[in-house]
């Protein structure tokens, strides 16, 4: 299968924009559709790249995002791009420029075709005319499809749908994963994958290379969209992975429908904790949203809910309740989750905990006396990045993470505590524990910064922003010793003593007492 082979169908109306004849005539070997902004983490060599051009938009930063676009293409070793027209009307000069610079085949995908097409062209060509297979099944079997139908209407789970989905290919490995590398379900014969794999210093997520991937197209966020992937192209035809993908999409409906409900439960139990109510109150908040009467607890807070929901799925047998601003998570003894069929997790034992989501989460999980928070603060920073890939670029992602609660009663306090690491966190430790500020600057950062604008103009206003100030920060710097302050300033120590004599005039604050040297140096920290 070549890319000259699409641009000769007729009934694709494919046009080539740029490409050389030998760069098209190279082997394909798969197809995945993308409209990430960086796509080679998930692309292997071989494959063609199906874009909607969703990521991209006119403006001065057009360019440099394109470059940066096709340059992963080009890294992964993809075949082709195939740009559809839909989005923007047509395919962007920008995008044309780039193909031509790195040397990749770019060719306009009109409105009027689909994707699902085009991605059925390649692999039926591939598998060559179904004329001369007779005997090749290429759709479910009538009995396979009555079968999911009233496992559906059962209440099976995606591991169960998917054993039973493929049983009549054979041993035919397949995954059901989500975008931030966890596996929701595999069939008995797929190895296990790591559920959390960053690669390299990025933290990108390592995804399976060559096969094919079809996404399950149902509502979710993107950091949990479900994506049914095949290692061997040749293992299952098309429109059986698309009959198996709608299967799993209509639970994915369900389950995004009993997650609604979930999500309400821990709505209302983070409002009643906010609220400071009645331990009776507290108590059957905590029983609707799944989780046991007695502690101990922990209370998250983040500035997303859908990336916190998705981490915590990736941590195996933690019981918790996600809400719109965080979560309540449950740090006792450990019950091991159900399992399907194929060995994964059937689903949450009840509503609001988690089996960990998938056949291979994390397997080790916070002592009883790790009264530190460092297990659930490390295990959630390593996933993080995982999040990150997963989001826009200009998305905030922050988590804080709260102080052990025993029990109820400790939840509001750990609540207050998450809300404050929150405010702490920022691009260089997204994920922090309150019980990880370690020193005054840390601490300082979890005030906000509204606050630390007006300590720090009523602190320092009256020394404005020139040699005073410039003499405080060095002499503070260097313990108020006036020779060192002298030296790195290049001034006599007379001139030293003048101008710390003259801010503590201003300021009002004695230089010789430890508080006042903490309120100076803070104001300047803030």
């Amino acid at each position: 299968m070549h890319v000259l082979d699409l641009l000769q169908s007729d009934s694709l109306g494919l046009t080539l924009l740029w490409g050389e004849e030998h760069l098209l005539g190279q082997e394909v070997s798969g197809v995945t559709a993308t409209d990430l902004e960086d796509p080679g983490r998930f692309l292997g060599p071989g494959e063609l790249v199906l874009s909607g051009l969703v990521w991209w938009s006119p403006g001065t930063a057009a360019e440099a995002k394109t470059d940066r676009f096709v340059a992963a293409l080009a890294s992964a070793g993809a075949r082709a791009l195939l740009a559809g027209e839909e989005t923007h009307g047509r395919v962007p000069d920008e995008l044309v420029a780039a193909c031509r610079e790195h040397r990749m085949p770019l060719v306009a995908v009109p409105a009027r075709t689909s994707f699902r097409a085009v991605t059925e062209a390649v692999y039926l060509r591939q598998w060559g005319d179904l004329s001369r297979r007779q005997n090749r099944l290429f759709a479910l079997p009538e009995n396979v499809r009555g079968e999911l139908s009233r496992l559906l209407e059962g209440g099976a789970g995606p591991a169960e749908l998917l054993d039973r989905a493929c049983a009549h290919l054979g041993r035919v490995p397949c995954y059901l994963l989500t975008a931030s590398g966890r596996t929701v379900a595999r069939t008995p014969s797929a190895p296990a994958l790591p559920a959390a794999a960053p690669s390299g210093a990025g933290g990108a997520v390592r995804r399976p290379r060559g096969g094919v991937s079809l996404r399950v197209e149902a509502e979710s966020s993107p950091y949990d969209a479900w994506q049914l992937h095949v290692p061997d192209a040749d293992a299952a035809p098309p429109r059986v992975l698309h009959e198996i993908a709608e299967v799993l999409a209509q639970y994915r409906d369900g389950e995004n429908r009993r997650g609604a409900v979930r999500r309400a439960a821990g709505r209302e139990l983070l409002a009643l904790v906010a609220a400071e109510a009645e331990p009776d109150l507290l108590g059957a908040a905590l029983a609707a949203a799944g989780l046991p009467a007695r502690g101990p607890y922990r209370v998250l807070a983040a500035t997303d809910a859908d990336a916190l929901a998705e981490a915590l799925e990736h941590l195996d047998g933690v019981r918790w309740a996600v809400g719109e601003t965080g979560a309540v998570l449950y740090e006792g003894p450990r019950a091991a989750p159900a399992t399907g069929p194929a060995g994964t997790p059937a689903g949450p034992a009840h509503p609001g905990a988690s089996g960990g989501g998938g056949a291979d989460g994390d397997s080790e999980g916070d002592s009883e006396g790790d009264g530190g928070g460092g297990g659930v603060v490390d295990r959630l920073r390593a996933l993080w990045p995982l999040l990150r890939a997963c989001a826009a670029p200009e998305a905030d992602l922050r988590l804080g993470v709260g102080a052990r609660a025993a029990s109820a009663e400790g939840l509001r306090a750990s609540l207050s505590q998450a809300r404050f690491a929150l405010t702490a966190a920022d691009g260089a430790v997204a994920v922090r524990g309150v019980e990880q500020l370690g020193t005054l600057a840390e601490l300082l950062s979890g005030v906000p910064p509204e606050v630390r604008g007006v300590f720090g103009a009523r602190t320092l206003g009256p020394l404005g922003d020139g040699m005073l100030r410039e003499t405080l920060e060095v002499f503070l710097a260097n313990n108020c010793s006036w020779t060192r302050t002298a030296e790195a300033l290049h001034l006599h120590v007379n001139t030293v003593h003048y101008r710390i004599e003259r801010v503590e005039a201003l300021t009002g604050r004695d230089l010789s007492r430890l508080d006042h040297k903490l309120d100076l140096y803070a104001a300047l920290r803030c």
